[in-house]
């Protein structure tokens, strides 16, 4: 595929495939009459290298118990390489999913009772995985400086306390699309370390970087790194992920707790899928998915600035994820909520979910055909524009 153009202009019907995102939205918004701008997937095709690899394995005709292959392992060691990480064998764990491994990561490094540190606004399993376990969530919250998050780290450590085991980190974080800098990570590192909390660090949307991304295992080898080629390429169906730390302690726990909970076995089209979403061919993939995110996120930001400029986009250098401020509308919340899902018959996340500060914010996926954007942003328009 070398130098081939990706024609991310192309309109899938994904209508009646009974996908989360189109064929869930009676069960989610209560119509099925939206346009589905929530899930996070893409409405791209995954590359097509990487379904001729599937296919190739489906000519295998039986799909039984599966093992990493070696194959698998230089996959990820190569891919990594990315992000100045220079892993082995020994340091990578594959995984069912990566949800589920935050789960196995809060019951290997906790007790019942211990406290679990995010940042809100952010990806609402974070919430789940520390309270179904028994742990109690604290909250520090991302504060907004001139359209811009950062972490108030004087904020989170007057939080800590003996009971605080262990904090969650999203990066690039879901909802807001930052990457955090070295400096701020250096700086969250200090303190962890002062209070001896582990750091789990949520890294699958680290492909989706439009700047350097810094993974939190440069700064600090003692910590479990989470990730899977399900966002950047598309595939989060195929329940593919990985753990990697090069502290084998921590490695050698998290697995006693992973295979308890039986999420270490692959399926059948793991081993295929790792080694065709992490390859030069890949690469090249990425880079043209990259530039035209970018350009939709330019579209979709000069439009609002000159349409609809009481309607913000927080700043973002990752992910297909706009987080939009909708605070000096006037609406209140559920105003809001109903002109998209009414009005503008949009179906986007709700602000609230990643957390009480995402009152007045809703998360809007602009990873779908430019076409289809400009639709989405002009029904936008329409319903919140002065009558």
């Amino acid at each position: 595929m070398k130098n081939k153009f990706v024609n991310f202009d192309k309109k899938i019907n994904r209508h009646s495939t009974d996908c989360v995102k189109y064929d869930g939205l009676v069960e989610y918004f209560g119509t099925n009459e939206a346009k589905p701008l929530w899930v996070a997937d893409m409405d791209f095709a995954t590359p097509k290298h990487v379904c001729s690899g599937m296919r190739n394995k489906l000519k295998q005709q039986i799909f039984g118990y599966e093992i990493p292959s070696s194959e698998s392992f230089n996959a990820v060691i190569s891919w990594q390489k990315r992000h100045d990480l220079e892993l082995q064998k020994e340091n990578i764990l594959f995984c069912s999913g990566v949800v589920p491994s935050l789960k196995v990561a809060i019951e290997a490094f906790t007790e019942h009772g211990d406290e679990v540190i995010i940042f809100p606004p952010v990806y609402f399993p974070f919430f789940s995985v520390i309270k179904d376990n028994g742990r109690t969530v604290i909250e520090s919250q991302l504060e907004l400086q001139n359209d811009k998050y950062v972490m108030n780290l004087s904020d989170l450590e007057s939080k800590i306390s003996l009971k605080t085991k262990l904090l969650l980190l999203c990066s690039p974080h879901n909802p807001i699309g930052r990457i955090w800098s070295k400096d701020e990570l250096e700086t969250l590192n200090d303190l962890c370390v002062k209070h001896n909390i582990l750091v789990i660090s949520d890294e699958i949307h680290s492909d989706l970087a439009f700047k350097n991304f810094v993974s939190f295992a440069s700064i600090n080898e003692n910590c479990l790194i989470l990730n899977a080629p399900s966002k950047t390429f598309n595939v989060a169906g195929l329940n593919t992920s990985y753990a990697f730390s090069k502290n084998n302690e921590i490695l050698t726990k998290f697995k006693i707790y992973a295979k308890r909970d039986h999420i270490v076995s692959l399926n059948s089209l793991s081993n295929v899928l790792i080694q065709s979403c992490y390859n030069n061919e890949s690469e090249i993939w990425l880079n043209q998915l990259l530039t035209y995110l970018e350009e939709n996120i330019n579209y979709t930001n000069a439009f609002f600035t000159k349409y609809l400029p009481k309607i913000k986009i927080i700043e973002t250098n990752a992910t297909y994820l706009l987080w939009l401020d909708f605070q000096d509308t006037g609406l209140k919340h559920k105003e809001i909520k109903d002109k998209l899902l009414n009005e503008a018959k949009l179906a986007l996340n709700d602000g609230i979910t990643f957390g009480s500060n995402g009152k007045y914010f809703f998360r809007l996926n602009i990873a779908l055909p430019k076409s289809e954007l400009k639709k989405a942003l002009a029904n936008i328009q329409q319903a919140f524009s002065i009558k």
